[in-house]
């Protein structure tokens, strides 16, 4: 990986999210309800409902719309039976690509994202085919010139996994996937705060794509996260800034 890319590769990525907040809603909702569903209202004791939570408050997601959400979880409003699926396959130059999405009908999924995968350049793949790439992880993101003894003191201290500093000078703090939030939180409050963060599938080793390789897994990738059923698309592949 060239020591540059991790800062701008993770920036272009935080971009491209904000530019798509108001599509984000309806996703958000999604999987606001199925973390109700499996898991009880209350995110104080259901991590994966407070995840959904916090991110849907990022992007300004209305109160309203988040307490409807949870209610259609919980059963106290009407709402549609959602079923998670993940399919597997593989973009331009052999990066891996994993597609999360929630659905009502199978089968229309399965067909959107298998023609995504054909048109711009992939191929669908089996089951469990590129997963073991992945580690399910939070992944907060500091900007290079951060303190990284004070940084990895602190991290260590509120329970990350691990601490890496990048050769572009920026710093990456793993924790679990549950948490993500508690590290994050204890973090802020000690001073670091991060320039991005989610909980992710971080690839364990990344492929490097410029020029038209680039352009067409960007094509790729668009082409999966605006389906509907979709709500979040993983790979390896990094892009040469």
């Amino acid at each position: 990986m060239a020591g540059h890319s991790k800062w701008a590769n993770i920036q272009h990525r935080k971009g491209r999210q904000d530019e798509k907040r108001g599509a984000a809603f309806s996703k958000l909702a999604k999987e606001i309800t199925v973390a109700a569903k499996m898991g009880g209202g209350d995110p104080g004791f259901n991590p994966r409902l407070r995840l959904a939570v916090d991110k849907a408050k990022g992007v300004n997601m209305p109160k309203d719309k988040i307490d409807n959400a949870i209610k259609k979880g919980t059963g106290e409003l009407e709402g549609v039976s959602y079923e998670e699926i993940r399919y597997e396959g593989y973009g331009i130059g052999g990066s891996a690509v994993m597609v999360d999405c929630l659905t009502d009908n199978k089968t229309r999924t399965v067909a959107d994202v298998r023609h995504a995968f054909s048109k711009y350049g992939g191929n669908m793949g089996t089951d469990g085919c590129v997963a073991y790439q992945f580690k399910h992880c939070g992944q907060l993101l500091f900007a290079p010139g951060t303190s990284e003894d004070a940084l990895m003191e602190a991290a260590l201290e509120a329970g990350a996994e691990d601490v890496v500093t990048n050769e572009d000078g920026s710093i990456e703090v793993i924790t679990g996937p549950w948490e993500f939030t508690a590290v994050k939180e204890t973090l802020e409050k000690a001073g670091f705060t991060a320039e991005f963060g989610e909980v992710t599938m971080k690839p364990e080793n990344v492929i490097e794509l410029a020029g038209d390789d680039a352009v067409r897994m960007q094509k790729l990738l668009d082409a999966l996260e605006a389906l509907d059923d979709v709500q979040e698309v993983y790979t390896s592949a990094e892009f040469d800034e």
